[in-house]
């Protein structure tokens, strides 16, 4: 996503800017490293691209910047839960306006520190305290952590995924290793299954890696590179691409979409909210993915 020519709203510092897309603020940051963009709303990542480098992150050209919907592409913040088992489905943190906390750099790269804090719209659908922070790192690779706190008095239970949708020239010559050997396949009614070490990919795919290594590499032949995502904190890896049929369907991506991206999720799944990780009064966790290319 293209937000350099975007005039500045506000001018933090040499390197970081607030811009406006439609509706939504977007923290710029432009670095001899990197550049990038995180908008407010969601705390979402919508662009990282390493100097000589085409971006890692895919946004949908058919994106609704109006500060209300979820934005398609990024790396949406699915809190405090992953999929359906809850509404609004993926929670709440991606539509929530998050708070810019603090920001500093130096030669090696920027970091980003944005703060979601309950409000009377999250009390209404999730009526526990918390305190939730979303650090952006910003250099040759991109880190991001999603560091929440129980600030309740009493125990609760989440789950979450850090969403991410890379960017490829083709997915239909794109290999993805790493993944683990054993799937859930939402697309088969939650079956177990078996998969091989290299995927290729000819059709939908939306699967749950239980199992996964602690680096998964996308090669792009198109792009000409490959693409490490690297996770802590989760238990499992999400796989996620719509196919024609599903781009079809979405009002916020073109037919065509589908064929130049790949969702490849930090994911803390649970079957159910009930069964999500607990964490107990004062304590925290935090689930991380890191993302680069060679």
């Amino acid at each position: 996503m293209d937000l350099k020519t975007l005039p500045a709203l506000t001018v933090l510092s040499d390197n970081i800017t607030i811009v406006e897309v439609d509706q939504v603020k977007v923290v710029r940051v432009i670095h001899e490293k990197a550049a990038a963009g995180i908008a407010l709303h969601g705390g979402h990542v919508v662009s990282f691209a390493p100097v000589g480098q085409e971006d890692l992150i895919w946004m949908s050209d058919s994106a609704i910047f109006d500060g209300k919907a979820a934005l398609r592409g990024g790396i949406p913040i699915c809190w405090p839960w992953f999929g359906r088992i809850a509404a609004p489905a993926h929670g709440f943190a991606r539509t929530s306006e998050w708070s810019l906390l603090q920001h500093r750099e130096n030669e090696q790269g920027v970091v980003i520190e944005l703060g979601l804090k309950p409000s009377e719209q999250t009390l209404s659908i999730w009526p526990l305290k918390f305190d939730a922070r979303l650090i952006i790192e910003v250099s040759n690779e991109l880190k991001v952590t999603l560091d929440v706190t129980n600030t309740d008095t009493k125990p609760w239970e989440f789950s979450g995924a850090l969403h991410t949708y890379l960017n490829l020239g083709n997915i239909k010559q794109a290999q993805t290793t790493g993944m683990g050997p054993e799937y859930i396949d939402s697309l088969k009614a939650g079956e177990i299954c078996q998969g091989d070490k290299v995927l290729q990919l000819t059709d939908t795919i939306d699967r749950v890696y239980t199992q996964p290594e602690a680096q998964i590499l996308v090669k792009d032949p198109v792009l000409d590179r490959i693409l490490s995502v690297e996770n802590q904190g989760h238990n499992s890896a999400v796989l996620w691409n719509p196919w024609a049929q599903g781009a079809e369907s979405m009002s916020d991506m073109s037919d065509d979409g589908y064929l130049t991206m790949l969702c490849v999720e930090s994911t803390l799944h649970a079957p159910n909210i009930d069964l999500g990780k607990t964490l107990q009064p004062g304590e925290s966790h935090q689930l991380i993915t890191t993302i680069s290319a060679r």
